[in-house]
């Protein structure tokens, strides 16, 4: 085995990239660079029938995207390729006939039918099923040739011993270990050719020299049949650490309507249940199309199960992360994904990002509703930063600078400003003018030509300004005050506004 710490990701293409994938990934990475290894992307695509079209492309992007930069993958090349199975095809009968001259593995013949059958029998006999070894027992290596060379179809099964322990070593969960007899027969080799994904991670983390395997607890009970593989090529195995699952709190639904289901009292029910796509979890690519941060997310799923150690910080950066990862801080327990975390962790970001960041990002979902020409959005980011938790709110925040909504006048009363409709009209009436009158339309004019009105007529502040924002925006809660609305807005849309606001409080 290399010295060289080697790490590979080895995801399959059945669709975008969920947060559990993320976090192995991302564990897998940081193990890589806190040892000056190399990390590898693998793409394992011998299951075609799940295969979702454009999902490897996907998984290259939303990779590139979390800041996960691999030294050796399909797309950028390395020593060991292929990088994807299917294009390796041709090397795994060669290391299944091998293993089958070796004892490791023998053809099996049986049919679809027949293994229906033997597992319909058994279960009705109380047991649990596992293949019997029927064509080990019956079928000699010379016949078996012959029958392939008649074209009769067949797959390579893994052949278990029956007596004994197999085991592993794992770096969180220690010895492992099982006794052989409760062990299946693994098929290795498909009928089509192609091997199953226990064969062919097998196969290609030999041949491309990983060193350490990082992968979801489903797996635990998988390893000691390929530690038995391992053993029958008299290669070294890599070493293993099998993470917890990533959970999430949900309602209960129904698995086929998805309706709720309700307990006796007609209350939601709540589960933990592991991240899912099929009940509408987010997946890493979701949450970037909502306005989440890729800073964010990847911060907050590094702790989903890793705590570093001699710090209570929780805001890392991706070189913190290699800095302080170490696998020994990893949790046996689940991880439980809180949505309401990850925005918290999402808005910390964004108000330390430096204010043209925040910019940057808040742009492309302000131009959604507004017209950039019309308003001065470096200001309005300015208003926004420190308001916003996930990007995805900003059109909804401001789209009512683009139009004016419908002004519902209960708004006009206030408790806090001791304001009501009939105080608002005499507001409006007192600030219509002073506003007309002003000469440069800027946000500090605007502030000090009212301000030094309404000191002077004896009013208050808020029983002025507050009818004035709710004139002049229909909101209850805005950016900003009314100065910099006004400002945003432009003095022919603020007396616009102003005014069709009073003609509409003098109708009521």
């Amino acid at each position: 085995m290399s010295t060289e710490v080697r790490t590979r990701f080895a995801p399959s293409p059945t669709g975008y990239l969920h947060l559990g994938g993320l976090r192995t990934a991302l564990y897998t990475y940081l193990y890589a660079r806190k040892h000056g290894g190399k990390f590898i992307l693998r793409i394992e695509d011998t299951d075609q029938e799940r295969e979702v079209e454009g999902a490897v492309d996907l998984i290259y992007k939303s990779m590139k995207q979390a800041g996960l930069h691999y030294d050796e993958g399909p797309d950028v090349g390395g020593d060991y390729g292929p990088y994807i199975q299917t294009q390796r095809r041709d090397l795994y009968p060669k290391y299944a006939w091998e293993l089958v001259e070796k004892g490791g593995a023998y053809c099996c013949f049986c049919t679809k039918e027949e293994l229906d059958a033997d597992r319909e029998a058994v279960t009705a006999a109380g047991g649990t099923y596992k293949y019997n070894k029927k064509c080990l027992h019956n079928v000699s290596l010379e016949e078996a040739r012959r029958r392939i060379a008649a074209g009769e179809p067949y797959v390579i099964r893994q052949n278990i011993p029956t007596t004994g322990k197999a085991s592993f070593d794992d770096m969180l969960y220690g010895h492992v270990e099982v006794d052989c007899d409760t062990l299946d027969d693994n098929v290795l080799i498909k009928a089509d050719g192609l091997p199953t994904y226990n064969f062919a991670n097998v196969i290609d983390d030999h041949l491309m020299g990983i060193t350490h395997v990082m992968r979801g607890t489903e797996y635990l009970s998988s390893s000691p049949k390929y530690n038995l593989l391992y053993e029958a090529f008299g290669w070294t195995p890599p070493i293993y650490l099998h993470l917890p699952p990533v959970m999430i709190e949900s309602v209960l639904r129904d698995k086929k309507t998805r309706a709720l289901i309700l307990d006796e009292n007609g209350c939601e029910q709540k589960i933990v249940r592991k991240l899912s796509k099929r009940w509408g979890d987010p997946s890493f690519e979701d949450l970037l199309q909502q306005g989440y941060v890729r800073d964010a997310i990847v911060n907050y799923i590094a702790l989903l199960g890793w705590a570093p150690k001699d710090t209570n910080e929780e805001f890392f950066s991706m070189d913190d992360l290699v800095r302080l990862f170490d696998a020994n801080g990893i949790s046996k327990s689940p991880a439980i994904f809180d949505m309401n975390k990850l925005t918290w962790f999402n808005a910390e970001y964004i108000r330390r990002m430096p204010p043209e960041t925040y910019a940057e990002y808040a742009r492309p979902w302000l131009t959604k509703v507004l017209d950039e020409s019309r308003f001065d959005l470096a200001r309005l980011c300015e208003l926004l930063q420190g308001r916003t938790e996930i990007f995805s709110q900003l059109p909804g925040m401001v789209d009512f600078l683009a139009e004016m909504p419908a002004l519902d006048p209960a708004l006009f009363t206030n408790k806090k400003s001791k304001s009501t409709v009939e105080s608002s009209k005499a507001a409006l009436a007192f600030i219509k003018p002073v506003l007309e009158g002003i000469g440069e339309w800027t946000e500090a004019n605007l502030h000090d030509v009212v301000m030094a009105a309404i000191a002077e007529s004896g009013m208050k502040n808020a029983t002025v300004l507050w009818p004035l924002r709710i004139a002049i925006t229909g909101r209850a809660a805005t950016p900003g005050g009314a100065f910099e609305m006004a400002y945003l807005l432009g003095r022919e849309e603020t007396l616009r506004r102003l005014n069709a606001a009073m003609a509409q409080l003098s109708a009521n």
